[in-house]
């Protein structure tokens, strides 16, 4: 009952002004009550998912769950994400405190300077990602890596209750490997199986869902072993789906790729994306987190700077009374980069 409660402060913070969070808030204590009684009596059913689409920074479909359920995703948080957040790897930056998108990308330009000996020698990067992760993530296979860690055996129905809540009905859009001819020799050792009609809606994960951030990381944790222990690969990060190796040998990357790949496939039913295997030498620059690591300095990501400036462009137009209150997170992101002329050139054009 207590940590129900608590997870209530976590939960309503930046929220009270949603008419959904004043309902439920209403009848607070009631409500509460009821939601713990559900649980001891194990009568507890998710409910469905209200669906919107965001474009910014790309297209995403958020599914929504009611304010009763999302209050017990935070409960059930604050419980496991310390148990499982000690078993995860140093290098895995998502959704975890104290490391984030910026610890990633310092990390990589540490280790990048490392390996080049201060950028005197070669450095390569082999960049991957996953193919629609929340999409296919198998829930059996999410389900085996919980039960693995938790003992529990009405802890694990109520998140077995909250993972097969969501799914999603998968059609064949797999990549054709040779659409990108510059990559094709990477994509050559990737295959895409016709799923069968059992896997269409046992597969998926709710982007909106707290606990869906700590399933990812259970989820992709397997990877993060495998690269560390059994790849012994000494230079690898992982930012939710998006993960990258750094060498001084090229062909022990492309290795990585080979073993990476099938390991996805046999281990986690996972695909590599086809279009987004990327391979870089450092001094053309390695594209991490939104940044642009170079030798002795980084840059922004190209893309966000015109994002930037044609929302900035847009206020401006229309809504100049915002532009105060959007400028301090765009300074923000840009002072982890090499921008100073950049930071000066907004200031003066969009502060006046």
């Amino acid at each position: 009952m207590e940590n129900l409660f608590l997870a209530w402060w976590e939960f309503r913070k930046g929220k009270r002004s949603k008419p959904d969070v004043m309902t439920f808030e209403y009848t607070l204590e009631d409500n509460i009550f009821q939601l713990h009684q559900d649980l001891v009596n194990s009568v507890y059913r998710h409910g469905s998912y209200q669906q919107f689409r965001i474009t910014d920074p790309k297209a995403r479909l958020i599914s929504k769950s009611s304010v009763r359920d999302r209050l017990l995703h935070h409960a059930i948080y604050r419980i496991l994400y310390p148990c499982f957040d000690t078993t995860f790897i140093y290098d895995s930056y998502s959704c975890r405190n104290n490391k984030g998108t910026h610890k990633a990308f310092s990390r990589l330009t540490n280790l990048a300077r490392k390996i080049s000996g201060n950028y005197t020698r070669p450095c390569f990067a082999l960049k991957l990602d996953i193919r629609k992760f929340f999409d296919s993530v198998d829930h059996k296979v999410l389900i085996d890596l919980l039960s693995d860690r938790i003992a529990d055996e009405k802890l694990l129905e109520l998140l077995q209750n909250i993972i097969q809540s969501f799914s999603v009905c998968h059609s064949r859009e797999d990549g054709n490997p040779d659409s990108n001819k510059n990559r094709r020799c990477f994509c050559s050792f990737l295959d895409y199986p016709i799923k069968s009609d059992n896997d269409k809606c046992v597969k998926g994960m709710p982007l909106g869902n707290l606990t869906s951030q700590l399933f990812a990381n259970v989820y992709l944790d397997p990877l993060d072993k495998f690269a560390k222990h059994h790849l012994k690969a000494k230079h690898y990060l992982r930012y939710a789906d998006d993960f990258v190796f750094l060498s001084s040998n090229p062909d022990e990357l492309l290795g990585y790729l080979v073993e990476v790949n099938r390991f996805l496939k046999t281990e986690l039913k996972l695909n590599i994306h086809p279009n987004k295997i990327i391979f870089r030498k450092l001094h053309w620059g390695i594209d991490y987190v939104g940044y642009v690591a170079l030798p002795h300095y980084a840059i922004p990501r190209k893309k966000t700077v015109k994002r930037i400036f044609k929302k900035l462009i847009y206020l401006g137009k229309y809504q100049p009374e915002r532009i105060p209150l959007a400028m301090p997170s765009y300074l923000g992101y840009l002072k982890h980069a090499d921008t100073h002329y950049l930071t000066s050139y907004l200031l003066q054009r969009f502060s006046e």
